[in-house]
């Protein structure tokens, strides 16, 4: 999740939202992005808006865009002895849009893309920290990787025509 504020000066300044896993959870104290497990045959890309909804209450209403940042991660999980694939998506939310925490997190703040990027911990959060400072802060790279609320490839509208 990130957002766009501006300095002063009308300069844009990307922020990441970053969630502290709450303590009785497997890494309780993290700062991380939302993550998740899909349900019984949901699609992807719905799956993570779900999850988005569930851990922070964001819904259409806040959301500004949403986008598939053609990431899988893979990484290895000891509390199932297996190797889980993580598709990564972002959302562009308002400026004032606020997050209700679940039982999940505990603490929640906006952080600039670069403190953000430094203070992530697993090195798939800090690509997906990249691909929102270097593809989704220019509006001609980031309608690319822009999808509906029901995840489908929005169409590019032809700037030539």
């Amino acid at each position: 999740m990130f957002r766009v504020a501006r300095t002063a000066r009308d300069v844009a300044r990307p922020e990441v939202l970053l969630l502290r896993r709450a303590p009785g959870r497997i890494l309780s104290g993290l700062w991380q992005c939302v993550s998740g497990s899909l349900e019984a045959d949901e699609r992807v890309a719905l799956g993570a808006l779900r999850e988005l909804h569930e851990e922070t209450g964001f819904g259409a209403g806040e959301i500004e865009a949403y986008y598939d940042l053609d990431l899988v991660n893979q990484f290895h999980e000891p509390s199932v002895d297996g190797i889980l694939t993580a598709a990564v998506f972002a959302v562009r939310l308002r400026l004032d849009a606020q997050p209700t925490l679940s039982d999940e997190h505990d603490g929640a703040r906006w952080v600039p893309v670069d403190e953000a990027h430094a203070e992530v911990i697993w090195p798939g959060y800090r690509t997906a920290i990249e691909r929102i400072r270097d593809d989704l802060s220019d509006p001609e790279r980031a309608a690319w990787f822009e999808l509906t609320l029901e995840g489908s490839r929005r169409p590019l509208i032809d700037s030539a025509s």
